[in-house]
């Protein structure tokens, strides 16, 4: 009887393990590929993929599409991890959002924004005369700001998402100083700037925009907050790490300062766990190997890891306890357990690994 158990417990292990829901691909930065986890293991590479220096993966449904730094946009299958097509729509892209009949990419050196079919084929290059970033979607808009200009631009689609599309300029604002990266939640569109204090936000229903002062300890004002991809957003709290200082800056949903945790060194990412119970936090300069964990009802450092050499991207997973760490300098990926909070394994084959992006089988749910 215990024999019994005994094989049908290890036969529910290979069962599970085949049938995971979850593939990581993970930028292999200097050479043109990306390597692909699944089942704990670095099981294959897709190759010949431009200059993955800041390569970008995004899935929607079973399409994923890759940006490389060489303004080459990407379709692939990730089930069979297939390229499906290419496009080079400039010398140096820098994002993109998938929308349901369309791929808009934004440029960086032609100064113009790219509309292509979920097929990468050309629709509509919309020409800024500026560097563009922060691109989103809200209902039948495409939004993003243009860096030299100073202005945010929201284009409407004149088929409402219907068939083919077609954008036109509704509406353009005067922001801040060289705005460079943005977000989205619900109807609102926030953009971070280089050179002015604070951030901006649109409300994309009343068309309005205004600008918001983020203070910290002693009502001083934040110098600057480029970055949002680098924010965590929990349910009631918005963790911004610190430019400069080696704080993670603590705020309510309306931007009141609650408090300033202090950290190992100059924090580059947080990334939030799936449930906002955690946050880890990346670090760069002589800190860069170090990943610490914060608690979120807390506001402490409950954890300190440091790696064989530095860190440059971080997943939680979905499925299971365990965060994927990309440790560039040493050619691996590790994987933290987050219930005893210990390196449980290191995964090797794997070149030079940055970004670490995760495919969630059977989710049609898309990321912008």
């Amino acid at each position: 009887m215990k024999f019994l158990l005994a094989v049908l417990f290890i036969a529910s292990l290979f069962t599970t393990t085949l049938s995971a829901k979850e593939k990581y691909f993970v930028v292999e930065r200097e050479s043109q590929s990306v390597a692909i986890i699944e089942d704990g293991l670095a099981k294959r590479h897709m190759k010949n993929m431009h200059n993955m220096n800041h390569g970008v993966i995004k899935f929607d449904g079973d399409d994923g599409y890759l940006i490389s730094r060489d303004g080459y946009v990407v379709r692939f299958d990730p089930k069979t991890e297939k390229k499906l097509a290419e496009y080079k729509t400039s010398k140096s892209a820098i994002g993109f959002v998938i929308g349901k009949n369309y791929v808009a990419v934004a440029n960086y050196d032609d100064k113009s924004v790219d509309i292509l079919t979920r097929e990468l084929k050309p629709l509509q290059k919309i020409k800024t005369g500026s560097k563009n970033v922060g691109i989103k979607i809200y209902n039948d808009r495409l939004i993003f700001a243009q860096m030299d200009n100073d202005k945010v631009s929201i284009y409407k689609d004149e088929n409402d998402g219907k068939s083919t599309p077609k954008f036109k300029l509704e509406k353009e604002f005067d922001v801040g100083k060289m705005p460079f990266d943005a977000m989205i939640q619900g109807n609102t569109y926030i953009v971070g700037f280089f050179l002015t204090k604070g951030f901006g936000v649109i409300d994309l229903d009343k068309m309005s925009y205004k600008l918001i002062s983020v203070t910290g300890d002693g009502n001083k004002p934040v110098l600057k907050i480029p970055h949002f991809g680098f924010w965590s957003l929990s349910r009631d709290k918005t963790f911004i790490p610190a430019v400069g200082d080696n704080k993670v800056m603590v705020y309510d949903k309306k931007f009141k300062f609650l408090k300033n945790i202090e950290v190992q060194g100059l924090p580059v990412f947080t990334a939030l766990s799936p449930d906002q119970k955690y946050i880890a936090v990346t670090f760069s300069g002589k800190d860069f190997p170090y990943i610490q964990i914060i608690d979120t009802k807390t506001l402490k450092v409950i954890k300190t890891f440091k790696f064989k050499a530095k860190v440059l991207h971080v997943r939680w997973s979905n499925e299971e306890s365990a965060l994927y760490v990309s440790v560039n300098g040493a050619d691996e990926v590790d994987v933290i357990d987050t219930k005893g909070w210990f390196v449980e394994r290191e995964i090797y084959q794997v070149e030079r690994p940055s970004g670490i992006f995760l495919y969630q089988m059977n989710n049609k749910k898309r990321v912008n």
